[in-house]
């Protein structure tokens, strides 16, 4: 059975720095994709970074580029995101999802076969 859990959310006040953990299970790791969404109140849910299975190309949307950096372990089974300089219209739920398709990642949602439950980002202004 597969797994996907996040972790490392909380509140923090604009400007400063969180990083978020995702570990996933019943997979061979190292095959998968993995991206993080963001999904805030009243908003569809958007692709925030992704990373391909080496971890030798990434990508993020305009809006994080330069803030935030997405990183893996596959002997850890774990794909971090790190977020400095942490913006209000930075807070939403986190997801991490896996997935096999393709010979890159791509931030959209189609791409990706396992989702975690999400971690809640908050950052006050």
């Amino acid at each position: 059975q597969v797994q996907v859990v996040e972790s490392g959310g909380g509140l923090v006040q604009a400007g400063g720095s969180l990083r978020l953990s995702c570990t996933a299970s019943g997979l061979t790791f190292a095959d998968y994709h993995m991206s993080w969404f963001r999904q805030a109140p009243g908003k569809e849910r958007e692709g925030v970074s992704c990373i391909d299975r080496r971890g030798t190309s990434t990508k993020y949307t305009p809006s994080v580029e330069g803030r935030f950096t997405i990183s893996r372990d596959n002997a850890k089974n774990t794909v971090y995101l790190q977020m400095d300089s942490l913006k209000p219209e930075d807070t939403a739920m986190y997801y991490c999802a896996a997935g096999w398709i393709g010979a890159y990642c791509v931030l959209a949602e189609g791409f990706y076969n396992y989702w975690g439950q999400g971690t809640q980002v908050s950052v006050s202004s």
